[in-house]
């Protein structure tokens, strides 16, 4: 089945969990979001959104920038090329299984 075939190419496991799908879209819509602002959009736990950036660090599709704001310790979050190509890769082999 090409279909299939097709979309086996850009699949991503490491990407297609919930919540690491969640993250990868929304960082791939901005340059860079504060772990804060994601941690609300997604409606998670600090230790819940730590653990899935965590995968997405060690998979190399994110990087983490620390910053001091208003005195205290922040942490940005970016997807890195590699990571945006494959998260642009993983939807659009999910638009292959679906058929748009």
């Amino acid at each position: 089945m090409t279909v299939a075939r097709e979309a086996a190419d850009g699949f991503d496991a490491t990407i297609h969990a919930p919540n690491r799908l969640r993250v990868c879209a929304l960082l791939d819509a901005v340059t860079e979001a504060e772990f804060g602002v994601v941690q609300e959009r997604l409606d998670v736990s600090a230790s819940v959104l730590s653990k899935h950036v965590s995968v997405l660090i060690e998979a190399g599709y994110v990087r983490q920038r620390k910053a001091t704001r208003d005195t205290r310790q922040r942490v940005w979050l970016q997807l890195t090329d590699a990571g945006r190509a494959a998260y642009r890769a993983h939807v659009a082999a999910l638009r292959a299984i679906v058929g748009e």
